[in-house]
């Protein structure tokens, strides 16, 4: 056999032993409290996109949860939370709606990002209408919050129920 390189291609994901704890404390509550899988369907509702690129960030390796039994999933029928980001236009209020009513009960929703609870810089936009009835279980706060914000902020929702 030719060995075409002689030293290692990829080097080994360095971790943080502070986020490492906290995945375990994920973890564990994710197999407490959902039975080991939890199902999270994202919903932009009119935000800048920067929410939506840390979640992105969740499923790299660095942070990897689906490791830890945490999945995006592409339907709300498939889901256990809603994860909403964004102001709640008038174009995509009702769509966060439908996708709420199609989550099969239990059912909650985690606010990310400082537009779903105070409107930030779009606060004077004509294109507003909010989330209304929508009741919102657990907010994590950030303009966008960082990967280890939304582990940390999974983690004091898991705690809550």
């Amino acid at each position: 056999m030719i060995r075409f390189w002689k030293k290692r291609v990829t080097d080994p994901i360095q971790t943080d032993p502070v986020l490492e704890q906290k995945r375990k404390v994920l973890k564990q509550l994710v197999k407490q409290k959902f039975g080991g899988s939890l199902a999270i369907r994202m919903v932009d509702s009119g935000s800048c996109n920067a929410c939506e690129a840390e979640c992105n960030a969740l499923s790299n390796p660095y942070y990897n949860l689906e490791a830890l039994g945490i999945y995006f999933v592409a339907s709300p029928r498939h889901a256990d939370v809603m994860l909403l980001s964004g102001v709640g236009t008038f174009n995509m209020y009702h769509h966060a709606r439908d996708c709420f009513e199609q989550i099969p009960s239990p059912k909650w929703v985690i606010a990310i990002g400082e537009c779903t609870k105070d409107f930030g810089v779009f606060e004077k936009t004509y294109a507003i209408k909010g989330h209304g009835d929508l009741k919102i279980d657990h907010f994590i706060g950030g303009c966008p919050p960082t990967p280890t914000q939304i582990i940390e902020g999974l983690i004091a929702f898991a705690k809550g129920i």
